[in-house]
């Protein structure tokens, strides 16, 4: 749709394409150029929606120097070759980014975009100045990655202001920021994040091809996109990393990471992702590398824990009681006297009951919510125990579970366990050990069938990578950190790097 040469035909337009909409503003006024010999009146309109963007702005750089301006200069030079939109960008209009659009649904959408318009007289073209300020969270600590020492602040729903925490972060001119628009209703801008001569090109290029495949009406969050461009959609485990945190995401980039921007999502994710790197936290890198090490090394033996944990106590207790020392088996057994269910109706009941606790605490008001999950669940444990319904060994194996599962830094991490936790009990109930040991096996087969845009999920301990794989299962002194990982800048195949460029 050109830009018609009759303004009150392209006012008209665009107040039909808002459906008279009272946040859309219009303002219409007149130019007078000085001539030389007479002064020349000339129609024009200013355009924009209300909310989005500085009206302060407008009023300094556009409306005033125009109305009032305009007439005190000279433009006899400009008029004579008919060029009034050039003079008025050159010598009136002082906002610092200026376009100029000949299709009017490129004006309208940069309304969307918090730009004002400026329509002049018969002219077939609109100046557009970006002017966008609207209210935003101010950058704070985010709630799902805290860190006892380190920097408090977090990204926020505004792309803008999450591009400037990390342009503090990493003052260096090969950051390269690439936008995009997402969603044919929505049009949500999307940035790609790198830096250059760091970051493996063919990941870049094959993030811009997943990207520019996407076909959707509506991306509101950063979910939208991590479901769209992962690796294996199907799997449980995540192949895509997220992150509140600008210090989190500038160290990903120096590494050779990609970061995916959305605006109006405060998470930013980075690829590619491997396994292991879920268990890294921020904390890591604000404490002494003794202390990072060996909470790390906690996360790896609470991740076996709430994987393995009531799904070995159901296949011991079930088929092979003979492993449990005979102490141990006969307090079991006292515990469970009186117990109508099975061992595995036992832990299923107490799993559950866990969950909905869980469910129940994210969704009340934070307050109130704690105390759900806290007192709900000592209270329904105990009385459970009272009412003979589940025994204290249940209670005390499932709660155990419960605790190690919220040890992880990534809460991926903790959903995924959630969901491989009660296949591994099934196994646990019909094959008992052998059922475990199958199961294991699988998944191990799984997780090393996994590639994040083309590189190995398990890197860098499958393929194995002995002086990188000291950094990620304990955190080497900055001192010995003069590598960057490899594994993340390896060149891979165009069919392992497009192994999850499937949707359409």
């Amino acid at each position: 749709m050109p830009v018609n040469s009759d303004l009150p035909t392209n006012l008209r337009t665009v107040r039909e394409a808002f459906g008279a909409s009272p946040d859309l503003v219009i303002r219409n006024f007149t130019i007078t150029l000085n001539t030389g010999a007479m002064k020349k009146p000339l129609p024009a309109a200013v355009v924009w929606i209300d909310g989005l963007i500085d009206t302060a702005l407008v009023d300094q750089h556009v409306l005033r120097p125009l109305m009032f301006e305009a007439g005190q200069t000279h433009s006899r030079e400009y008029i004579k070759h008919g060029d009034i939109l050039q003079f008025i960008r050159e010598r009136v209009v002082t906002l610092g980014n200026l376009e100029t659009a000949n299709d009017l649904n490129m004006v309208i959408q940069g309304f969307l975009q918090g730009k004002v318009g400026l329509f002049v007289g018969s002219y077939p073209e609109a100046i557009l100045g970006d002017v966008k300020e609207w209210e935003a969270r101010k950058p704070e600590e985010p709630p799902s990655e805290i860190t006892i020492r380190g920097p408090r602040e977090g990204f926020v729903e505004d792309l803008r202001t999450n591009i400037t925490l990390l342009r503090r972060k990493l003052r260096n001119p090969n950051l390269r920021i690439e936008t995009m628009t997402l969603g044919s209703q929505t049009r949500t801008s999307v940035a790609i994040v790198y830096l250059e001569k760091i970051a493996n090109p063919a990941v870049v290029e094959e993030v811009r091809a997943r990207l520019g495949r996407i076909k959707i009406e509506a991306i509101l969050a950063d979910q939208y996109i991590e479901e769209l461009i992962r690796d294996a959609p199907l799997s449980p485990f995540p192949t895509v990393v997220n992150s509140e945190r600008p210090d989190a995401t500038a160290a990903g980039l120096s590494e050779g990471q990609i970061a995916i921007i959305v605006d109006g999502s405060p998470f930013a994710l980075r690829v590619p992702a491997g396994f292991l790197q879920f268990f890294q936290a921020s904390e890591d890198y604000f404490v002494s590398f003794q202390t990072a090490t060996f909470s790390r090394l906690l996360r790896f033996v609470a991740f076996a824990s709430s994987l393995l944990l009531p799904s070995l106590y159901v296949a011991v207790t079930t088929f092979n009681p003979e492993m449990i020392p005979s102490t141990l088996l006969v307090t079991i057994t006292a515990a469970r006297e009186g117990i109508p269910f099975p061992t595995v109706i036992e832990v299923l009941i107490m799993e559950l009951t866990f969950e909905f606790l869980r469910e129940a605490g994210l969704r009340m008001p934070r307050a109130l919510g704690q105390a759900v999950s806290i007192v709900g669940a000592l209270v329904l444990g105990q009385a459970a125990i009272q009412a003979g319904i589940v025994s204290a060994p249940t209670v005390v194996i499932v709660a155990g579970t419960a605790i190690a599962s919220l040890m992880f830094a990534r809460p991926d991490i903790i959903a995924m366990s959630r969901i491989v936790r009660f296949l591994f009990l099934f196994l646990a109930a019909t094959l008992g050990l052998f059922g475990i040991m199958a199961g294991f096996i699988l998944l191990h087969i799984h997780i090393v069938s996994l590639r994040s845009f083309g590189v190995p999920y398990l890197s860098p301990l499958a393929p194995i990578n002995l002086a990188e794989l000291r950094d990620v299962l304990m955190r080497r002194p900055y001192w010995e950190k003069i590598n960057r990982p490899k594994s993340l800048t390896r060149q891979a195949s165009p069919g392992q790097m497009r192994n999850g460029g499937r949707r359409k």
